[in-house]
C-alpha cells in the first residue's frame, strides 16, 4: 500500500473529472504533478504541489487554484481530518485514524509484499558485476562493487523483476598467460625445489599460489612439468578454474552467488568478436584510420597509425575507439563488445554493468557500442562503485598481505562478519568514496548503524518473546480500531514511506537509500522506546505483563519493515543481542 501512490491516482481522477466538467483546464502530460512526504515541521500526513502545476495553465496564482482544489478533495474524501494551503502553493493533507486503521491492517496483512512496486512494468534484467581477473582472491576493491551489483539484484527481485546475475571471466589475454606461468613456477617450487622468480615483475607473487599449485599437482599426479609450452593451455584451465573456486569462495562469504559465468576465452573462439565486427561494418561504423595523441602526449612518443576504428563519436564519445592493435590482434575492447553483443541477443529488456572507479572513462565507449548495437540509447546502464578507505584508529588500516599486494575480502570479513561488510559498504552513494572505520563498525551504539538497525529488530523481538509470541509468525487481528499518539504516527508516516523508498532506490538503483531509511526508522523508534523510561503511556508492556493490541500490531508492522529491508541488503536480523 503506497499511499502516496494511490492519493496521486485520487487527485488525477480528480483534476480529469473537473477538466471534463469545464472547471479548470489540464496540460497534455500530468507527470509533473506529484504527491510526496511533507516536511517535519507541517502537522499533515502528505503533501501535493497540483496547484502549482495547474496554475500557469489555468491563469490563477497556486494558492487561489489551491483553494479552489481543497473544496472539491473535501467533497470526494471523507477519510481527510484537515486540509490546507502552504506558500508557494502547496496542499497539505492530514487524514483521520481509520485512515490509519485501514492502512495498518494492510500492512500487516500483506507484509511479504509490502514495499513493492505492483505498478511498475516488469522487464527482465542482465547484472554484471564483480568481473575480477581469474587470478586470484578478491580484494576490498571488489567487494563494494560486488556488494552494490547484488544488493541491486535484491531490490529488483524484491519488485518482482526477472533477473540474472552474472560474473565475466577475463581469462583471456597476457594477464592470464602471466597468471598461468606463475603458476607453473610456484609447481616447479613444490616438485623441484626451485626459488619462485621474485625478481620477474609480470608473474603473481601472492601465497595463495601455492595453495592452486598444489591442488593442480594432485589432479595432475602423473606430469612432470617440465615444459610450460607443452601444457600451457591444459595448465590455463586448471590454474583459471583454481582461482574461481577461490573466487566463488569469497563471494560466498559475502553472501553472493552469480547465476552465470560467462568465458571470456569462449567468446574469441566462437568468433563473437568477427562476428560483431561484421555486424558493425555492415552498419557503416568502423573504419580503417588513425587516432591523435591524447591531450599532452603529443611530445611522448605518440605514433599515429592504421587502425580499424569504431565510430564512438557518433554516439557522444569524445573520440573513435580502435577494435584491433597495430599487430591485428583484437583490443581488449573489441571482446567487450564482442560480449555485449553476446548479452543483446540473449534478449534482456536491460543491461546492468557495475563497474570499478577505475574504469569510469570505459562507460561512454562501451554504452556508445551497445546503442550502436541495439538501437537504443537506454539499453545499458553502467554504475560506478568508487574507492573504500580502510579506516582504524583514525589512521589508514593495513591488513595482512600474505595474499599478495592487496588487502583481501577473506580478511576483511574475518575482521568484521559478513553483515557489517555489506551494510557498511552500502551506506553510502556508490558514486562517492567511503571510509570504512573498523572502530566504528565494532561499537554497540548509534554510531554503528547496522548495530542499531539489528538492535531495534532485537528489541521488538524481546517483546514478543515476554508474552510467547514469535515475531517471525503472522500476527492476526479481529479489529483495527486504534488511536496512536503523535510520537507513534511520527512512526507509522515513516512506516507509509517504505515504498517510496523502494521505488526510487529501484528506479535509480541507487540500494544505499535502504539501509539509510533502516537507519532513520530505527532512530525513531529507540527514541521513542527510551520515552517508555519516563512515561508509562509509551511502555509496551503494561502493569498487568501484557501487551494492548494496538502496541503489538504496531511493533509488528516495524519488524517486518526492517526484516523486508534487511533481507533486500543481505544482512541477519538476530532476535537477540
Amino acid at each position: 500500500m503506497n499511499i502516496f501512490d494511490l492519493y496521486l491516482d485520487k487527485i488525477l481522477i480528480l483534476i480529469k473529472k473537473l477538466n471534463k466538467d469545464k472547471l479548470i483546464v489540464l496540460p497534455e502530460s500530468l507527470n509533473g504533478i506529484n504527491v510526496d512526504i511533507p516536511p517535519a515541521n507541517f502537522d499533515c500526513d502528505i503533501s501535493t504541489n497540483v496547484a502549482m502545476f495547474l496554475s500557469k495553465i489555468n491563469k490563477k496564482s497556486p494558492i487561489d487554484l489551491a483553494n479552489f482544489l481543497i473544496k472539491e478533495i473535501k467533497k470526494q474524501d471523507v477519510l481527510i481530518d484537515s486540509i490546507n494551503v502552504v506558500k508557494p502553493g502547496f496542499i497539505n493533507i492530514k487524514f483521520k485514524s481509520e485512515y490509519w486503521n485501514n492502512f495498518i491492517k494492510n500492512v500487516n496483512d500483506n507484509y511479504i509484499n509490502y514495499g513493492t512496486n505492483i505498478k511498475e512494468k516488469k522487464k527482465k534484467y542482465l547484472i554484471e558485476f564483480v568481473s575480477a581477473n581469474p587470478t586470484g582472491p578478491l580484494h576490498v576493491g571488489h567487494c563494494r562493487g560486488a556488494i552494490l551489483g547484488d544488493v541491486i539484484s535484491n531490490l529488483l527481485i524484491f519488485n518482482k523483476h526477472d533477473v540474472s546475475k552474472e560474473y565475466y571471466v577475463n581469462d583471456y589475454g597476457n594477464q592470464i598467460i602471466n597468471f598461468t606461468k606463475s603458476v607453473y613456477y610456484r609447481i616447479r617450487e613444490i616438485i623441484y625445489n626451485e626459488n619462485f622468480p621474485k625478481d620477474n615483475t609480470d608473474l603473481y607473487p601472492g601465497d595463495y599460489l601455492i595453495d592452486i599449485a598444489n591442488n593442480i599437482i594432485k589432479i595432475k599426479n602423473d606430469y612432470k612439468f617440465d615444459n610450460f609450452e607443452h601444457i600451457a593451455k591444459e595448465l590455463t584451465l586448471l590454474s583459471v578454474s583454481e582461482s574461481l573456486k577461490l573466487i566463488k569462495g569469497n563471494l560466498a562469504n559475502l553472501g553472493i552467488i552469480h547465476d552465470k559465468f560467462t568465458s571470456e576465452t569462449t567468446i574469441v573462439q566462437n568468433k563473437e568478436v568477427e562476428k560483431v565486427i561484421e555486424n558493425l561494418r555492415q552498419k557503416n561504423l568502423i573504419y580503417q584510420g588513425k587516432i591523435k595523441a591524447p591531450k599532452g602526449d603529443n611530445d611522448r612518443g605518440w605514433i599515429e597509425r592504421d587502425q580499424l576504428l569504431f565510430r564512438s563519436t557518433d554516439f557522444g564519445d569524445d573520440k573513435d575507439r580502435a577494435l584491433q592493435k597495430s599487430d591485428k590482434t583484437w583490443t581488449y575492447f573489441a571482446s567487450d563488445v564482442a560480449y555485449h553483443h553476446n548479452k543483446l541477443e540473449r534478449n534482456y529488456d536491460v543491461l546492468i554493468n557495475i563497474l570499478g572507479a577505475d574504469h569510469a572513462g570505459y562507460i561512454k565507449r562501451i554504452t556508445s557500442v551497445v546503442e550502436a548495437l541495439s538501437g537504443s540509447k537506454n539499453k545499458l546502464v553502467c554504475k560506478v562503485s568508487q574507492l573504500v578507505k580502510l579506516i582504524k584508529e583514525g589512521k589508514p588500516f593495513k591488513m595482512s598481505k600474505r595474499k599478495g599486494d592487496y588487502i583481501t575480502v577473506e580478511d576483511l570479513i574475518s575482521e568484521v562478519g559478513k553483515d557489517a561488510t555489506r551494510f557498511i559498504m552500502l551506506n553510502r552513494s556508490s558514486d562517492v568514496e567511503l571510509d570504512f572505520d573498523f572502530s566504528k563498525v565494532k561499537e554497540k551504539s548509534k554510531e554503528n548503524p547496522l548495530y542499531y538497525v539489528q538492535y531495534c529488530f532485537a528489541r521488538i523481538s524481546s517483546v514478543f518473546r515476554h508474552v510467547g509470541l514469535d515475531i517471525n509468525k503472522d500476527l492476526k487481528m479481529k479489529e483495527y480500531n486504534f488511536n496512536y499518539s503523535k510520537d507513534e504516527m511520527n512512526i507509522l508516516k515513516k512506516i507509509a514511506e517504505w515504498p517510496k523508498c523502494i521505488e526510487t532506490a529501484s528506479s535509480r538503483l541507487e540500494p544505499h537509500r535502504i539501509p539509510i531509511y533502516l537507519y532513520e526508522l530505527s532512530s525513531e523508534f529507540h527514541s521513542y522506546w527510551n520515552m517508555g523510561k519516563e512515561d508509562k503511556s509509551k511502555r509496551f508492556i503494561n502493569d498487568d505483563k501484557k501487551i494492548p493490541n494496538d502496541k503489538l500490531v504496531f511493533l509488528k508492522i516495524i519488524s517486518n519493515v526492517i526484516k523486508s529491508g534487511m533481507s533486500i541488503v543481505g544482512v541477519s536480523t538476530p532476535e537477540k543481542m
